[in-house]
């Protein structure tokens, strides 16, 4: 019963399709090669981030690294490269602390295969299957009284 209340206030409250399981590995992988989205879209310009820098403490740990046909790639600065972990694990902002969110999906992304964590779907694909099953025999139910309703 909890676990039915807990699937509805995540799936149609909060509208979310996934939440995370697991716990994080200390690998570092989700410290580099990120792209931030800012507002509806994933940020393209150096100009824009200086502002951001400037408005958010967050974006002054990023380092841009490059750039491709999705926008700015970073890098965190917090990062320790010899031992892949956090220097501020400890303080780290929020945005780290919710990796990964959903939004990592709907953009494509996907976590490395060495992440603790895994998104996994609030309501299954099973469950979803069959809800449309079960829709379908209902519509071709009525529509069978409603021909032999005509016929009579």
């Amino acid at each position: 019963m909890l676990e039915k209340l807990k699937k509805f206030i995540y799936a149609k409250v909060l509208k979310k399709h996934y939440w995370r399981t697991g716990k994080c590995k200390g690998c570092g992988q989700c410290c580099t090669h990120i792209y931030v989205k800012h507002f509806k879209h994933v940020l393209q310009d150096e100009d824009e981030f200086k502002k951001l820098q400037f408005l958010h403490k967050f974006y002054s740990d990023l380092e841009i690294i490059g750039k491709d046909e999705l926008g700015l790639i970073f890098e965190c600065k917090n990062l320790d490269k010899e031992t892949r972990r956090c220097k501020i694990h400890f303080w780290r902002p929020g945005i780290c602390r919710r990796y990964p969110q959903e939004e990592l999906f709907s953009m494509g992304g996907t976590l490395s295969d060495d992440c603790g964590y895994k998104m996994e779907p609030i309501i299954p694909f099973k469950e979803v299957l069959q809800k449309v099953e079960k829709k379908q025999q209902k519509r071709s139910g009525v529509y069978i009284v409603n021909c032999a309703k005509k016929s009579s």
